[in-house]
């Protein structure tokens, strides 16, 4: 097995350790340095929050893992600060194709159309990801990052969480107001509150076999159905930074775990696929399907978010990427609970809107599933007849299912206000905001996102411009757009994408997601929206 790069945190002794008598108590805690437990903390730090991250280990996490990165998270990590380091060092996609057999099915376009800062995938391995979060992590002072500070015990009281932490210099506890569990899969936050997970594991396994060759490969997600090299069953292949490709091979429910993960027995297996011997392997694993969460994400004063919360199936890329969206959900509500901004019942919609999210991947997830891996011969019999059907007509296409790609979630929230006026396009209450190009006064050019980014990350009033500002409430900032504006629209998608007819507004969350729209917005109007969109109304 080729070595990989790993970076190893020295553990640190913490004066919170030395404290005699009550622990010492923090805003808030975060349980695991993960994608999500990172990201999380970064967030939380932008907006003036002092956090604890706590892991049990003191390394990035060995293997590539996690690879897929959509549009979504990408945009997600601009704003905190690391978005263009993942871009540059990831391979960027956006077409997929679905074989059957030597036969392509059909090809897919991710992000057909253009103006958008950020491209429809990147492929990175999870060690890069983790890495550059750490390091925008010791840029912020208000992080503090303990290794090897593993929870042991947690009690719950009315206004706080007490958390016992083992460390390599013995046992201490801390205190938080608010306790966020992204500890993964085996969280053991989770067995704490007594929670378990519900929902279905599938029986078929997977290998994954991270293979460094020099290939000719085009950078495109390729997925077979019963590939010549691997008769009856499944393959995906991907390529990703440094010459490494990700290749997934079903190996069937009755396959031995211990025995297909050798790498000699591996080999053959890559040989047959890519028709030669000339690569190495950087990293093996076998995995099985899991669709799984719990009932609740909110447990008193501890908030379980990423895999710890919900565990989807790795075809689609819903994984990390819906990991990432909690992250950001509950990153801005906790804020504003902490300052006294909003009410703690806030926290109510993070369990709503993620749950609905978690609902959605876990059922695309299971479709996907069973789609690739039938439980049946007669589930099997009508997926290889949709498969038949699809290489001479255009509706059995849309029926073969592969994995759908992450999107962004959608949200039927009571913290948006419903439209009360008609939308030829645009994001609608609920959904998330569209990138454009934009251009300012002096004719630089820059992106949508950009602007919501340089707004501070509170609630921000999208204006097409139209002679005066209107009067906003307190604490929401402005974007205008238009000939007399200081962005202007100079390609048409800003209007084109948001059916912008001079006048008309969005009222965007502070984590980018429509709270309302108006055609003819009023203060009064927008007040009300904003009362909503905080939990106040």
């Amino acid at each position: 097995m080729a070595q990989q790069h790993h970076t190893q945190f020295g553990y640190r002794r913490h004066p919170d350790q030395d404290r005699a008598g009550d622990p010492v108590r923090h805003k808030v805690i975060v349980v695991g340095a993960g994608p999500v437990g990172l990201s999380l903390a970064i967030d939380l730090a932008q907006r003036g929050q002092q956090v604890v991250l706590l892991d049990d280990a003191d390394r990035i996490g060995e293997g590539s893992r996690a690879i897929c990165f959509s549009k979504r998270a990408l945009e997600v990590w601009d704003r905190l600060g690391v978005g263009s380091r993942m871009v540059e060092k990831g391979v960027i996609w956006q077409v997929g194709k679905i074989f059957r057999g030597n036969d392509m099915v059909y090809r897919f376009d991710l992000l057909p159309e253009t103006g958008h800062k950020m491209p429809a995938f990147i492929n990175l391995q999870q060690y890069y990801a983790e890495a550059y979060l750490v390091d925008r992590v010791q840029q912020l002072p208000a992080i503090d990052l303990r290794w090897r500070n593993k929870v042991s015990a947690l009690a719950q009281h009315n206004d706080h969480a007490v958390l016992t932490i083992d460390t390599p210099d013995g046992s201490y506890r801390l205190a938080a107001d608010y306790v966020v569990a992204c500890d993964g899969a085996r969280s053991s936050l989770r067995g704490m509150v007594g929670a378990e997970f519900e929902g279905e594991v599938f029986e078929d396994q997977f290998l994954i076999a991270d293979v460094k060759m020099t290939a000719e490969f085009p950078t495109e997600r390729w997925f077979w159905f019963d590939p010549p090299f691997h008769a009856g069953q499944s393959a995906l292949l991907h390529r990703q930074p440094d010459n490494v490709w990700r290749i997934d091979l079903q190996i069937g429910p009755d396959a031995d775990p211990a025995v297909e993960r050798l790498p000699e027995n591996v080999r053959p297996r890559i040989e047959r696929m890519l028709g030669h011997g000339e690569f190495s392997f950087e990293w093996i694993s076998i995995y099985k399907f899991q669709c799984r969460r719990m009932q609740r994400f909110l447990h008193e004063r501890v908030i379980f978010a990423g895999d710890s919360a919900h565990q989807v199936s790795p075809f689609g890329a819903r994984g990390a990427n819906s990991g990432l969206e909690d992250g950001e959900n509950l990153a801005w509500k906790l804020d504003m609970i902490l300052r006294g901004q909003a009410p703690a019942s806030l926290l109510d919609s993070y369990e709503i809107e993620r749950g609905l999210a978690a609902d959605d991947n876990i059922r695309h997830s299971t479709r996907s599933t069973d789609f690739i891996a039938p439980h049946s011969k007669q589930e099997r019999r009508l997926r290889d007849a949709v498969l038949a059907l699809s290489q001479e007509v255009d509706f059995a296409k849309r029926m073969v299912n592969a994995g759908r790609l992450s999107v962004p979630s959608v949200y039927d929230s009571p913290l948006s206000t419903a439209d009360v006026e008609a939308w030829e396009a645009g994001p609608r209450p609920g959904a998330h905001m569209l990138d454009a190009p934009l251009t300012s006064v002096g004719g630089e050019p820059l992106f949508l996102t950009d602007a919501f980014k340089a707004a501070g990350g509170g609630f921000v009033l999208l204006e097409s411009a139209n002679g005066a500002a209107t009067t906003l409430p307190q604490g929401v900032h402005s974007i205008r757009i238009g000939p007399a504006a200081a962005l202007r629209d100079a390609a048409g998608l800003f209007a084109r994408r948001y059916d912008a007819s001079p006048g008309s507004a969005y009222l965007l969350r502070p984590d980018g997601y429509v709270a309302a729209r108006f055609k003819h917005p009023t203060h009064a109007a927008i007040e009300t929206a904003l009362a909503r969109a905080s939990g106040r109304a």
